[in-house]
Formats: structure tokens, sequence, C-alpha cells
């Protein structure tokens, strides 16, 4: 785990003035079947997108609270790092996105059944939203419910 004195002065500042949101209880749901008999989504906050996407809009005060479907069968070269912080170094996001987004792990996982299989589309969203209340009132919901459509039993979140 790195140390607040790593970050610039600038990312020091914002870290030690954000009012954090606190969530109690925390939302949980047990899993109610073995994971080789489960379905998996990837859900990142690396901001990335394929080359034909939109990008996420940096412009949008707070952060932008879209999100980008990503094919299961994307090679994950082709995802582009969008992510606008630059309180982190992204040279391993370009390198490898698995990273951020370790589809081809993950994919691993369901060819040898230790997943049952994978959703047909994972999520992307931008990180660094620094107003979150949109994304609650807006995104949750719709991502939810693409989730549930998708015969999503796990979510892999992997927060950047």
């Amino acid at each position: 785990m790195g140390e607040l004195s790593e970050f610039s002065f600038s990312v020091r500042a914002f870290l030690r003035a954000y009012r954090w949101w606190r969530i109690d209880p925390v939302p949980w749901a047990p899993l109610e079947k073995p994971l080789a008999e489960c379905r998996l989504a990837l859900v990142s906050s690396a901001g990335f997108v394929l080359r034909d996407q939109q990008p996420f809009d940096e412009s949008v005060r707070g952060g932008d609270v879209s999100f980008r479907r990503i094919p299961k069968d994307v090679d994950v070269s082709d995802l582009v790092d969008t992510h606008p912080s630059g309180a982190f170094d992204h040279t391993g996001l370009s390198r490898d996105p698995n990273v951020a987004f370790p589809l081809d792990r993950v994919r691993e996982l369901a060819e040898s059944g230790r997943v049952g299989s994978l959703a047909r589309t994972h999520l992307s969203f931008m990180g660094s939203i620094t107003a979150p209340g949109r994304l609650v009132r807006d995104t949750a919901p719709e991502v939810a419910s693409s989730l549930v459509h998708d015969s999503v039993d796990v979510a892999l979140l992997v927060p950047v």
C-alpha cells in the first residue's frame, strides 16, 4: 500500500479535504450457488473504452458517471485508457489492460471451470468520480438492471 506522502501536494490536499461517503450497513448478498456455476461480470473504474466508443468526458463536474459496455470476446489490446487521474502512473494500464480490466484472467477462470461462465458484456466506468450522487441515483439502477438481464450472479469489482 502506498503512503500519502507519495502523492503530489495537490492530491494530498484534495484527499484530506474530500468528504468521503460512509455506507452503513454495507450492502451484501451472499452467493447462493458455487462459483463454478455462476456467471461473472467485470465492473472496473479504470476508464477503459473501445477505440470506437466515446471517451469519458473529463469536463463533467464531479465526474462522468456514464459507463461503457465491453464485449466478453474483445481483445484487451483494443481497450483505450481514458482515465483522467494524474494521481497514479498509467504505464501498467497501457502495457497490460488486464492490470485493471482482467478479462483474459476471468476467461481463464471460465475455461478451467472455476467460474461457470462470463457475462456477454462487462462494464467500464471512469474513476475519480468525486460527486457520486448521480452515479448512485441514476447509473447504478441501470447497471443493476443490465446485470440482472444478463443473468449475472457475481460482479468482480476492480477499483482503480
